[in-house]
């Protein structure tokens, strides 16, 4: 049987590459486009936009590890150059994802299952103190399998994401700038940070970072353990199937 460990250990790195493949697309990028907005200004009012009308330090604290200057830039001009509100931009966001998903995923077998599982976790996960994943997990879910499985990948990712955010910043020894920069340095200009201050990692920063991913971990386990191991085998299998009949994921603009 698959132990809850070992199905988070396989299952959340594979959500996590897979939730973000529509970002930058071609074909997201061209709605943002339709409202006046490049696809750097897209994400951040489309994937913020389900926090609502907020000021720039409440898209900081729910998205993390941006330089809040880009964050206050990027929120306030891609209101003013699109004359979206923020929920509409949310939705319009979502509705590019539920459109990868119909893109890319109308041939693929198991999705009533995967969905099934995926549903399973996400009405168990605990949304206390997870401003984005609450967000993005209140909007309501596409009726087509394609659509669907793309959203729930992108639901699921977050639900770790903050969740993550959470954990970092709850372990002593790490911070969400170092965490970022030792897991993700290539994207550390993206986020709006100097190369110079670029902060390669201590051993100790390493073992608390372990020590938040661990804990991460913890959080989500409730909500994984609820599937059976048909459950389990169901979204693992999705989740491969998935993968593989998604393109390649766009890089991000620098």
């Amino acid at each position: 049987m698959t132990s809850t460990s070992d199905l988070i250990a396989e299952a959340c790195p594979r959500i996590a590459a897979i939730g973000p493949r529509f970002y930058f697309t071609e074909e997201t990028v061209a709605v943002g486009k339709e409202h006046g907005l490049d696809g750097f200004r897209f994400y951040f009012l489309g994937r913020g936009g389900v926090l609502g009308d907020v000021e720039p330090a409440v898209v900081l604290s729910a998205f993390g590890y941006f330089n809040p200057a880009l964050v206050e830039r990027m929120w306030t001009s891609a209101q003013s150059r699109s004359g979206l509100t923020p929920r509409d931009a949310g939705r319009l966001y979502m509705g590019a994802c539920q459109d990868h998903g119909r893109r890319n995923l109308s041939g693929v077998d198991g999705l009533v299952e995967f969905c099934a599982s995926a549903e399973a976790v996400n009405d168990a996960a605990d949304r206390s103190g997870l401003a984005l994943y609450a967000g993005i997990a209140a909007e309501p879910l596409a009726e087509d399998l394609p659509a669907r499985a793309m959203q729930l990948a992108a639901v699921l990712r977050e639900f770790r994401g903050s969740a993550h955010l959470l954990a970092v910043l709850a372990t002593p020894g790490i911070d969400p700038l170092t965490a970022h920069s030792i897991k993700r340095p290539e994207f550390w200009t993206f986020f709006g940070h100097d190369e110079k201050d670029l902060r390669p990692g201590t051993d100790a920063d390493r073992a608390a970072l372990a020590r938040a991913e661990a804990l991460t971990d913890t959080l989500v386990t409730p909500a994984y353990d609820v599937l059976d191991e048909a459950g389990r085998r169901h979204l693992l299998d999705g989740l491969a199937a998935i993968e593989k009949a998604l393109p390649e994921r766009v890089a991000p603009p620098t």
